[in-house]
């Protein structure tokens, strides 16, 4: 074999060899980029805390934040309230006529969690606002944002011998329950919707107080009488009108009578 022929295998070998390298150096960049999308792509998905803490502020991470409604339960009684100062009439062996000043008012509440609000302007406020008109009856409006609605009114009804009154209020709303879904503008774990807690679940409730034609907040509405000297009066008088849980209508036992009061007689706001 002369020189030429070895020096021709030569330069094929070096032709060879450097088009395999350009090849390679080539595919070198898709490669790396094969391995930077997965890593992108598996950014941690929104848990449900993340989406209530999300739509809770208004987040700007947020395309949208809406409550969906699956079941609602109407005259869903509220809290047992004390809505009057009481008044004494221990020691008496007669009934008295006394003046009683009634003050409460009634908004719109959100059970979820602790310290959870929702502004009347962000994309959840709006959210509750819009379900909210779906409730209406011809008996009653909805009351679907965040405005109170109050009832005040002065009355004289009777005292009991020996016994100290007051009044009791327990408003009537519209239990909506339901769940969170929060739209975002980029995708986590290769998704954009996410739920709190659960798609389907009915565990977010969104209670809309039920307001009378004539603006008068519904419920029930009673006078409480209570036997002077008894543990129940006395826990009544220590607490000294603040806010305390007290038993419902019909509920305080032996040494307690309760009177319903007609709406009827409540003058409108």
């Amino acid at each position: 074999m002369d020189g030429t022929a070895r020096t021709a295998r030569s330069a094929g070998t070096r032709s060879h060899r450097s088009k395999k390298k350009r090849i390679t150096l080539a595919l070198a960049p898709v490669a790396a980029l094969a391995v930077i999308v997965p890593l992108m792509n598996q950014a941690g998905a929104a848990t449900p805390s993340e989406v209530t803490a999300d739509c809770a502020a208004d987040s700007d991470k947020l395309q949208n934040c809406e409550f969906v409604d699956v079941q609602f339960k109407a005259d869903s009684l509220g809290p047992n309230e004390r809505v009057s100062a009481v008044t004494d009439n221990c020691g008496s062996t007669g009934t008295a006529s006394k003046s009683f000043s009634v003050s409460t008012s009634v908004t719109r509440t959100i059970e979820l969690e602790d310290g959870f609000s929702a502004s009347a302007d962000s994309k959840l406020g709006n959210s509750f606002f819009e379900i909210g008109a779906k409730f209406s009856t011809t008996e009653y409006n909805i009351s679907r944002d965040v405005t109170a609605t109050g009832l005040e009114f002065t009355r004289t009804d009777t005292v009991q011998a020996d016994s100290i009154a007051f009044f009791m209020w327990s408003h009537k709303r519209t239990d909506v329950s339901g769940f969170l879904k929060a739209t975002y503008k980029e995708a986590q774990d290769g998704q954009t919707v996410f739920f709190s807690p659960s798609e389907g679940a009915a565990t977010v409730h969104v209670f809309y107080p039920q307001i009378l034609k004539n603006g008068t907040p519904d419920g029930r509405l009673w006078l409480r009488n209570v036997k002077c000297g008894t543990p129940e009066a006395s826990g009544i008088q220590n607490s000294e009108n603040s806010i305390r849980t007290e038993p419902g209508f019909g509920e305080g036992g032996g040494n307690v009578s309760d009177v319903e009061i007609p709406l009827t007689e409540v003058p409108a706001p």
